[in-house]
């Protein structure tokens, strides 16, 4: 009787570890794809990407098959959406390219492109039903839309492990950034993601929220004081 039990809990344990396995966040194949095709500062090869198809294919059935579930730790849900739209945007780019912005597509943030199970989700599913739910505002720079004034696309994958690291030196890099925020004693032009989602910011206090992470701390943002955005793709 007690060979039973044991046999029946070593073969419970084989199934649940089988089952954990499968449904397990695994972004290595991305990460591989960013390592070979995405610049230090965001450059990304499209052409490079579609010869490595096959690859990015592979990743993209994978999110699709492994979604997240009640077990998954919060960390492992940020990365794997943050992952998921990037990885959207990018298939979006190049199952139409050549492209000069992803704006030439139709539809492209409402198109339903993603399917888990029988749900589709479109870009803008994703990051304002699900990404903004998490009230962590620092995820508005780390997804990137393919476009020059988005947040640069990292060229590693995010995962459990490094996304809050990623959460704040994103934030840090994007504000300091001079090609996409202009902060200094004598002008001030900050991006118009500041202005777009101006709510997720310390509830609307963009100032302080700029300033936790700015080299120059700044008083108030002027009348005219966010960027146009350009929506060039981020080519190499």
């Amino acid at each position: 009787m007690k060979k039973c039990n044991v046999l029946f809990v070593l073969v419970l344990t084989l199934f649940y570890c089988k089952v954990n396995a499968q449904n397990a966040p695994d972004h290595s194949v991305w990460d591989q794809i960013l390592i070979l095709n995405v610049t230090d500062d965001g450059k990304v090869n499209y052409e490079g990407v579609m010869k490595d198809s096959p690859l990015f294919y592979k990743y993209f059935r994978s999110l699709s098959e492994n979604s997240p579930t009640d077990q998954w730790t919060r960390e492992e849900k940020l990365a794997y959406w943050i992952n998921a739209y990037n990885s959207i945007a990018v298939k979006m780019i190049i199952d139409n390219y050549p492209v000069k912005n992803i704006n030439e597509l139709h539809d492209p943030w409402n198109q339903k492109f993603f399917r888990i199970k029988d749900k589709r989700y479109s870009l803008d599913d994703i990051e304002h039903k699900i990404l903004r739910k998490f009230n962590e505002p620092r995820i508005h720079f780390l997804i990137n839309c393919a476009s020059f004034s988005s947040p640069k696309l990292m060229n590693r994958a995010y995962t459990a492990q490094n996304i809050e690291e990623a959460l704040d030196k994103c934030t840090r890099d994007f504000i300091n950034d001079p090609a996409r925020n202009t902060i200094t004693p004598n002008q001030i032009q900050v991006s118009q993601i500041f202005e777009w989602y101006k709510d997720d910011f310390n509830q609307g206090d963009v100032v302080e929220f700029i300033n936790l992470y700015s080299e120059v701390q700044i008083n108030k943002i002027p009348k005219n004081g966010y960027k146009q955005y350009d929506w060039t793709l981020n080519e190499q």
